[in-house]
């Protein structure tokens, strides 16, 4: 009987020598992209993403460069780029070292453009010679493999070595990744890359650069909390006068103070919210006025009733999942978490409900980790409000609930283990 092929790993690629590896690595793609089984499986997160490359139709023999962004284009997305307040510090973190061990620091906005990159000289030019420069889209779908774009798809740390990269111009090179998420709502906001040439490899870089985006993000949370400190500081002479239920919120809903209700972490918002009346799902028909920096809402004590709901669960687009609620009072949309859309689409597909056990066997394999999804659920409910009844979880009877899927199921979150996820991936037979 026919022995099955190992799987490489990290370790046993970075101990070997760049040489071998490189070689070693095209051998594995040739026989990958020639639908034949190599006798060295790669990577499970390489082999996840060419096989993204292979149904999406990226040529592995063809360097695909799109419109390259003009200056005044890049200039204009610095500075909407959440990143940018966090800039210094990630420059302090990563140019030296980089500089150093002849690697470069690449940051990319959360659609793959490259915005920023620093470091060696000589390896900065090697860049240039296969397109990976400031302005560039390394999205995973137009260059294929890579330590900017593929983290954006997983929403993981990931390291690209050689001919890992799907495209075979890029197999000189060696990249990791890491996503950067605004800590105010989820939302992927750009990919730290430290990139080089194929001999510069480090088993230590990937831990590097996870590290510098969770600085970027504690850095980012610190600012947050201190805009929050300011708009408490405006709202709370504003409050003591009102009798009733009110809350001061920012402008993605997170509370700042609140009066006459228990403090809550976050309301969900109207996208377009403006000054006047607007009903919100956990708080009902509210009065809203604007506040430096954020919002005053004071909730109606005899609140509209809803009426007839819709409710559509947008999982098409990867790593921008929503949920919009339509109903009589006005509509809303808001970007879910990776772990929301995927209870939100267990929830649309069981509409007969789910309970904790059944949602924890969904998510993780394990009926027992029913204090995790309860923690979670109660999450959702703050925005979702009721929507969402409980015991069994489940969308209410009288609302229209509708999915919108990729074109391909093994597009459906992609970052997602969830057993119950992974088998909504897997083609019919």
């Amino acid at each position: 009987m026919k022995k099955d092929a190992t799987t490489l790993d990290l370790a046993r690629l970075t101990a070997m020598d760049a040489a071998l590896a490189s070689r070693l690595l095209k051998g594995v793609r040739e026989a990958t992209l020639a639908g034949e089984r190599p006798p060295v499986l790669p990577r499970p997160e390489i082999g996840e993403s060419w096989r993204r490359m292979l149904r999406g139709g990226v040529d592995p023999d063809h360097d695909v460069r799109l419109g390259l962004l003009s200056l005044d284009e890049v200039e204009e997305r610095r500075r909407s780029s959440p990143l940018l307040p966090v800039l210094p510090a990630l420059r302090e973190a990563l140019v030296s070292v980089a500089d150093a061990a002849r690697h470069i620091m690449v940051i990319s906005d959360g659609d793959g453009r490259v915005l920023w990159r620093e470091g060696h000289p000589g390896v900065l030019r090697k860049g240039d010679r296969f397109g990976f420069e400031v302005g560039a889209l390394w999205a995973e779908d137009v260059v294929g493999t890579n330590g900017v774009g593929t983290p954006l798809v997983t929403g993981r740390p990931v390291q690209v070595f050689a001919a890992e990269h799907f495209v075979g111009s890029h197999d000189s090179w060696t990249c990791a990744g890491a996503p950067v998420t605004d800590p105010r709502d989820g939302r992927l906001i750009g990919v730290v890359d430290i990139s080089g040439p194929l001999e510069t490899m480090h088993p230590a870089t990937l831990s590097w650069v996870r590290s510098v985006a969770q600085l970027a993000e504690a850095r980012l949370r610190e600012r947050h909390l201190g805009t929050l400190a300011r708009l408490r500081s405006v709202a709370a002479p504003l409050l003591a006068r009102i009798d009733g239920r009110a809350l001061a919120v920012d402008g993605d809903g997170w509370t700042a103070a609140v009066t006459g209700t228990p403090p809550t972490d976050r309301v969900a918002l109207p996208r377009s919210l403006g000054e006047g009346r607007c009903w919100i799902p956990a708080l009902g028909t509210c009065r809203v006025a604007p506040l430096p920096g954020g919002w005053l809402l004071i909730v109606d004590d005899a609140p509209e009733p809803l009426g007839a709901t819709r409710i559509v669960l947008d999982l098409s687009r990867p790593r921008r999942w929503s949920v919009e609620v339509a109903g009589a009072a006005g509509s809303w949309t808001h970007e879910l978490s990776p772990r929301h859309a995927e209870l939100l689409y267990l929830l649309a597909h069981h509409r007969a409900g789910r309970s904790a056990s059944g949602l924890a066997e969904d998510l993780f394999g394990d009926p027992a980790r029913t204090v995790t999804v309860r923690a979670e659920m109660s999450r959702v409910r703050r925005y979702l409000g009721n929507l969402l009844a409980h015991r069994p979880y489940r969308f209410l009877e009288d609302t229209e609930v509708e999915v919108v899927l990729p074109d391909d199921p093994l597009d459906l979150l992609p970052h997602s283990a969830a057993p119950a996820v992974r088998r909504a991936r897997t083609p019919a037979h």
